[in-house]
């Protein structure tokens, strides 16, 4: 009923507003029209005073008053072709032939007394041509006036009998909207006295359901933790398995080619480039068996600390990708899990940077605040949007997970084209603890 009412009004409101319009364009012909005679009248009396007077200076009424009647022809034609009223525009060019007319009749007085012809000019003005003209334009002046103040009267006559009618149908929606009110209140008495019955079992339910999203996520949160830690161990397993059986093999085997070194430059001079590249292999082996032990379970976060190992992780990636990172450390105080969580952080970090960012500058801080640590990671790449998650990727969540595992908070922000800040803070330890 509402949109009913509102499409009524509108339409009402559409129609009387163009009608409006309309109006206002009839009353702009009515006064250029009249214009047009004070137009032709000042023309005549500047007329006049040049035949009586004579001397250029007092033709400059006339040509104004001339200028000024062609000006007010023109917005009449504009006018009209905006009413689209093919009666009065029939009036309007008879009009415009009479006024034509008129000033073809002065323009040729003017000329014959100009031209030293005064005795035709007089002929021409005792004929009474001009005033047989100028009771022309009135008439028809008169007659188009008439025409507009008729169809006035009938479009506001339209304007009130629809203005009357949109104060019906307004006073008949309220009335129903009465009716509608008074069974509205009824039935909200109704509602009401059922939504605090609802409203109580819902509070029930809601305090059962909190209770058993706390006890969730607190089995979630520890499972992380735990897979965290299984994690962790796993690796460093692995990175102590690569380092005793994998580095003893290495190395056995590069003992074994330094030996057989002097003994191929005696026998063998030929074989000797080969056995030098047989030795680079090895040393390049065991770079990257050092690399990826570093990679599993960083040596340097567990002997140097947090600061000297993100340091140099920064340095290698740096060193590895031509990235220009620029760090900030401060010392920090975190428990041990926290400061492999913030190594990790940044490695995974710095991973996905040279992977996908297509970054020239990385800028990474760590800092202290009031009761937490945070570590923030900023490049200045492509970007991402954060509503788009590729399928597969896990890189963020797992980061997420293992900051909230140690009741911390991880923050993304990041838009297309603007680059990427990671930033994750987790809480401080007292000095001596962790």
């Amino acid at each position: 009923m509402a949109v009913l009412m509102l499409c009524v009004s509108e339409l009402s409101y559409r129609e009387s507003a163009g009608q409006l319009d309309q109006l206002v364009l009839k009353g702009q012909v009515r006064v250029q029209a009249l214009q047009m005679l004070q137009r032709i009248s000042d023309a005549e009396s500047g007329k006049r005073g040049y035949l009586l007077v004579g001397g250029a200076e007092y033709m400059a009424p006339y040509v104004r008053a001339h200028d000024e009647a062609l000006r007010t022809l023109a917005e009449m034609k504009r006018l009209y072709a905006e009413l689209h009223d093919a009666e009065g525009e029939s009036r309007r060019l008879e009009l415009v032939r009479l006024v034509e007319a008129r000033f073809g009749e002065m323009d040729e007085v003017l000329r014959l007394h100009g031209s030293g012809k005064s005795h035709l000019a007089l002929e021409i003005v005792r004929s009474g041509i001009g005033r047989d003209l100028m009771d022309r334009v009135r008439v028809a002046v008169d007659a188009l006036v008439q025409h507009e103040n008729a169809r006035i009267a009938t479009g506001l006559k339209s304007v009130y009998e629809t203005l009357w009618m949109s104060r019906i149908g307004v006073a008949t929606m309220t009335l129903i909207s009465l009716l509608v009110l008074t069974l509205f209140v009824r039935q909200g008495r109704e509602l009401e006295r059922q939504r605090v019955q609802r409203q109580a079992e819902i509070v029930e339910e809601r305090d059962r359901l909190e209770a058993e999203v706390l006890r969730r996520t607190g089995d979630l949160t520890e499972l992380a933790r735990h897979l965290q830690t299984a994690r962790e161990d796993e690796r460093a397993h692995l990175a102590r398995e690569l380092h005793d059986e994998l580095g003893a093999l290495l190395t056995t085997a590069k003992l074994d080619a330094a030996r057989i070194r002097p003994k191929l430059q005696q026998t063998l001079p030929d074989l000797v480039p080969c056995l030098s590249h047989l030795t680079e292999t090895l040393n390049s082996g065991i770079a990257l068996k050092r690399r990826i032990i570093e990679d599993l379970r960083p040596s340097t976060l567990s002997t140097l600390g947090l600061l000297p190992a993100l340091e140099i992780l920064c340095g290698e990636v740096q060193e590895r990708s031509g990235l220009d990172i620029l760090t900030r450390f401060e010392p920090v105080s975190l428990s041990s899990s926290a400061d492999l969580t913030v190594y990790r952080v940044v490695q995974e970090a710095l991973t996905n940077i040279v992977k996908y960012a297509q970054a020239r500058t990385v800028q990474v801080e760590l800092h202290n605040e009031p009761e937490r640590v945070c570590v923030r990671v900023e490049d200045d790449g492509v970007g991402f949007d954060l509503s788009q998650t590729r399928i597969g990727s896990h890189g963020l969540r797992g980061m997420r997970f293992r900051v909230e595992s140690e009741n911390g908070r991880l923050e993304i922000a990041s838009r297309a084209g603007q680059g990427t800040e990671l930033t994750a803070c987790l809480p401080r330890v007292a000095q001596g603890q962790g």
